[in-house]
């Protein structure tokens, strides 16, 4: 699939297909293309914990999402919880904040990071809802997540279920100035 068609056909997904399992060799895929994103220095802070059993994504599922994002990701087969190192990106040797964004750096690329992952997905032919109402200190405990980390995000994959259309975009006369 070509780039553009990959971004026409990207969609969050909020019902996914029961049953259909997704290959891990997808998954590594799917990592492999996220960890070729740029990051500040090269840093790569990124860091992904892949819940794929049965017995983990009931327990990730029922305690660490609420409920409108477990019914989201019910029948998803995988979930991935995405941090970053904090204190790294955007920081110097000391760890100390190189300008005012700081520790937004990191979440920044991460975000370059799990850009990557969905539309590789999307290519894999998967679907994806990246998820940012979660208990962060629940999944921290669960997954053993060190506190060295920031945990931003749970994306859940697997195989869509309905085919939504796409949200309205707003123009380049809003988002962009060309000087």
């Amino acid at each position: 699939m070509d780039l553009d068609m990959i971004l026409k056909e990207r969609r969050s997904i909020r019902k996914f297909r029961e049953g259909a399992a997704v290959d891990p060799a997808l998954v590594k895929e799917m990592l492999q293309a996220a960890v070729q994103a740029p990051s500040w220095k090269n840093s790569q802070t990124a860091r992904y914990y892949v819940v794929m059993s049965k017995e983990m994504l009931g327990k990730v599922k029922a305690s660490c999402l609420p409920e409108f994002n477990q019914k989201n990701c019910k029948d998803a087969p995988v979930l991935i919880v995405t941090a970053f190192v904090k204190n790294h990106s955007g920081h110097d040797n000391q760890g100390n904040p190189v300008n005012e964004v700081g520790n937004g750096w990191g979440c920044y690329d991460l975000g370059l990071h799990d850009s990557y992952l969905i539309l590789k997905a999307k290519d894999l032919g998967l679907d994806t809802l990246i998820m940012g109402i979660r208990d962060a200190d629940a999944l921290r405990e669960l997954l053993d997540i060190g506190q060295d980390q920031e945990v931003v995000s749970v994306i859940a994959v697997g195989y869509r279920d309905i085919d939504p259309a796409g949200p309205g975009r707003k123009g380049l006369d809003e988002t962009a100035r060309f000087y």
